[in-house]
């Protein structure tokens, strides 16, 4: 039922938590996983052209540090990875790469309603309410 995971990571210590509720399910069902960074693209939107590139490079270095360690943390459990990284809004790439990839599951962290939590909902929110897959979402709240 689960051949393909999704995790995306945004590269916080909190996402350890997703990582282990996904390494359970993938090592019972022989799974691999795919783990995902998206660059959010509409913190942009107050830069000047001229600091775009430098802030994407910062970022995508970031980025292959979280997928990285994730991967690394995967593998020491003797799973299968592949990593991404995209560019754009996160809700809908994550949507994307879980259409595109055929995932069949999609675990990812939430914190919940709360300050942190914008007007229009958290990605998290959108996931759940646009993916055309099952979506695990993980209570990271307190760590």
């Amino acid at each position: 039922m689960y051949d393909d995971i999704l995790i995306p990571t945004d590269g916080s210590s909190a996402t350890e938590t997703v990582i282990e509720h996904a390494a359970d399910i993938a090592r019972r069902r022989d799974a691999s996983v795919h783990v995902l960074h998206v660059i959010d693209d509409r913190a942009f939107l107050t830069l000047s052209d001229d600091r775009i590139e430098e802030v994407t490079e910062q970022l995508r270095t970031e980025g292959e540090r979280a997928v990285g360690d994730a991967a690394d943390q995967l593998e020491a459990d003797g799973i299968e990875v592949a990593t991404t990284i995209r560019k754009g809004d996160p809700a809908d790439e994550i949507v994307a790469t879980a259409e595109e990839r055929g995932v069949d599951l999609v675990v990812m962290g939430t914190r919940g309603p709360g300050a942190t939590e914008n007007l229009l909902g958290s990605v998290a929110q959108k996931v759940v309410a646009t993916a055309a897959r099952p979506v695990l979402t993980v209570d990271i709240s307190d760590d």
